[in-house]
């Protein structure tokens, strides 16, 4: 096989998250500001939030067996496929004035519940596309941190923009054909052989005799022996909830507000967002020389509380993008690190199970972010919150490093070029961060 078409599949699978995350923070932005401005309501606004995050963590954690069954490529395809149906069918409720509020949660949890397993899937593709492109496990993962940053950055700043300039209805028509896009990408620009389920046949067999449930109780098996990965999935657990009412919530209100409007969310966005993909290519270039865990809490030192702590400061608008440029080339070396430890202790056959429930338990609070924070900021105040949320997060990225289990953190198991090895959990688990 030449290097050209070796290439092949990382570029694909790469290209599809680019444009299927792209489309994730443009609605991510459009959608809470539509809620706000047309009902002033901050509940409202954290209500919707829920009514996404909360089927994304529960049908990814569900559908684990199934990615690792069926396959990814096929999960991935039909996920973003609905994904997009679904975006696509709220500005045209609206047009025909047939948009309530409770239609409009269905359509959230439909996009919601249909982006969860389409990022699992383009997820445990990751490793199978770096094996035949011959390129290391931390730049990997590297990346594909690059593009999810990379998409954080077009997405606020695009998102921002057209939101002011066309409105937010508009804006969720280029959502839909960002999921559209990496449906195609999957279904037609990847080899046939990618993403295809990590069993054989005789070992499918099996699986079916022992059944769904059996299957998934093994990923949750695997993780009562990894005391790391459950450390590192309750870490990020807290700044994950912490980060989605900064999101959904105090952001959109802080820009309301100061007066700065939906553009200045685009360019804290853009900002944070282009010096996480500096951090993340420095990570994929360098990652593998470096101390794990020395980067992985630095990173949180800059990316966490910073943030909070500016917005309740009431700082000129300049400062402010100035500390999230900073806070985002920390954040850009999170999931890089994260993931390379996730993918050498796994084994491939149970990356789909052990990603999705990763990925599950540490996205668990996300839905409760944006719901708590609506209420609270509704009841105490924009600046309170803020404040408390800053001082949870310092406390939390510095008080669990003292755990010995981190230790295990730069010890590389020489597992990770190995055919059976996976893919990270994203904190994309997401054990990925959601920084």
């Amino acid at each position: 096989m030449s290097r050209r078409r070796s290439l092949r599949p990382l570029g694909g699978v790469l290209a599809a998250m680019a444009v299927s995350l792209t489309g994730t923070r443009v609605s991510a932005l459009a959608l809470p500001w539509f809620v706000l401005v047309t009902t002033d309501s901050a509940t409202r606004t954290g209500l919707v939030a829920f009514f996404e995050v909360a089927p994304y963590v529960v049908v990814k954690a569900l559908t684990g067996p199934l990615v690792d069954r069926v396959g990814p490529r096929t999960v991935s395809w039909t996920t973003d496929l609905t994904s997009a149906t679904a975006v696509a069918a709220v500005p045209l409720f609206h047009a025909l004035h047939l948009l309530s509020f409770p239609l409009l949660l269905v359509l959230v949890a439909v996009i919601g519940g249909a982006r969860g397993p389409g990022d699992l899937a383009k997820e445990v593709m990751v490793p199978e596309a770096a094996e035949r492109a011959g390129v290391r496990l931390e730049r990997a993962t590297g990346l594909s941190g690059a593009t999810e940053r990379l998409a954080s950055t077009v997405g606020p700043v695009a998102g921002g923009s057209l939101v002011a300039l066309l409105g937010p209805l508009t804006v969720l028509l280029v959502n839909a054909g960002c999921f559209a896009l990496g449906s195609v990408i999957i279904a037609l620009a990847l080899p046939r052989r990618v993403g295809e389920p990590a069993e054989g046949a005789s070992s499918r067999a099996g699986e079916t005799r022992a059944g769904y449930w059996k299957r998934f109780g093994e990923g949750f098996a695997f993780l009562r022996t990894e005391p790391l990965l459950l450390t590192v999935i309750v870490m990020v657990g807290i700044t994950n909830l912490l980060d989605a009412a900064f999101t959904t919530v105090l952001m959109p209100v802080w820009a309301k507000e100061s007066g700065n409007g939906p553009t200045a969310i685009g360019l804290t966005g853009g900002a944070m967002g282009a010096a996480a993909v500096a951090g993340s290519l420095i990570a994929a270039m360098a990652a593998h020389r470096l101390r794990r865990r020395l980067v992985f809490f630095a990173g949180f030192l800059l990316a966490g509380a910073p943030r909070f702590l500016i917005l309740a400061s009431d700082a000129p608008l300049g400062a402010v993008l100035a500390v999230f440029a900073v806070s985002g080339f920390g954040a850009g070396f999170l999931n890089p690190v994260i993931g390379a430890v996730l993918i050498e202790r796994v084994p491939r056959p149970m990356l789909g199970r052990v990603s999705a429930l990763g990925d599950s338990l540490a996205w668990a609070g996300i839905p409760l972010g944006g719901l708590i924070a609506g209420a609270v900021v509704s009841s105490a105040g924009l600046v309170p919150v803020l404040l408390v949320c800053g001082a949870a997060y310092f406390l939390t990225t510095n008080l669990v490093g003292l755990r010995p289990e981190w230790r295990e953190m730069d010890r590389r198991t020489g597992r990770s070029t190995a055919p059976r090895h996976p893919e990270e959990s994203a904190p994309r688990p997401n054990t990925k961060a959601t920084t």
